[in-house]
């Protein structure tokens, strides 16, 4: 593959970096905190490829013989060609450029296990007013290892999307980032109450109250907390829709 065809892939890689990460669309694959480097990765790709190409059309006006962008004559006054599948690589920057791909979902959630509450010494109590905004791990976490005891006479709102649990049921889920998609596992709470009627991968969201219903993924063997649903609504994806 020839210098300027490296140059013309790496340009368009870095603009499909700056655009993603211009338009929110990064969040389908980092965490938030990332924007500012992969701006900036971005931005050193564009350059380094402008600079690229600009030496290159220079070198060619002057006629200079290239280090190893020209290829050698072929005895008929044509240089050789270069293998033309370097610009299959062309096809998934242009599909980072062209598509959105969709935040990983039920398929995801389904085939890895719950990620385990966290277990703390304290809780501290939960913001006054009612219902109170809790993450799905916050939730989890209360119901579980503090017995709901933070928990107790609140109404709680979490918001997730719809995967179906071991039994064919609904529960509601999030996945949970350490760096990227590619690390995404499930927080999976368990739904009792209310019926719900939301099909799989469709975002919610529901107002409850703790349950004491405590059940096992089986992929994993993680406890699943439970909350008893009093109502909910379907809702549009976050913007950020990974925990």
């Amino acid at each position: 593959m020839s210098r300027m065809t490296q140059a013309v892939i790496m340009l368009l890689f870095g603009g499909a970096i700056i655009k993603a990460t211009v338009t929110d669309v990064f969040l389908r694959y980092v965490k938030a905190g990332l924007q500012p480097f992969l701006l900036v990765a971005g931005i050193l790709l564009v350059a380094a490829a402008v600079m690229t190409i600009w030496y290159d059309l220079r070198a060619a006006r002057r006629g200079e013989a290239g280090h190893d962008d020209h290829e050698p004559d072929d005895g008929h006054g044509h240089g050789a060609h270069e293998p033309k599948v370097g610009w299959l690589l062309l096809l998934p920057v242009l599909g980072l450029l062209l598509i959105s791909p969709p935040a990983l979902g039920s398929f995801a959630a389904g085939q890895a296990g719950s990620v385990g509450p966290a277990a703390a010494s304290d809780y501290p109590p939960l913001p006054a007013g009612d219902p109170v905004e809790l993450s799905l791990l916050d939730y989890a976490s209360r119901a579980v290892f503090d017995g709901g005891k933070s928990l107790a006479g609140r109404t709680v709102k979490l918001t997730g999307f719809i995967t179906p649990g071991p039994d064919g049921k609904p529960m509601l889920a999030r996945m949970v980032l350490t760096c990227c998609a590619a690390d995404g596992r499930p927080i999976k709470v368990g739904l009792s109450g209310v019926p719900m009627d939301a099909p799989p991968d469709a975002w919610v969201e529901v107002a409850g109250v703790y349950s004491n219903q405590v059940g096992t993924d089986p992929v994993n063997q993680a406890q699943v907390a439970y909350v008893e649903v009093k109502s909910w609504q379907e809702i549009d994806q976050p913007k950020q829709p990974y925990a």
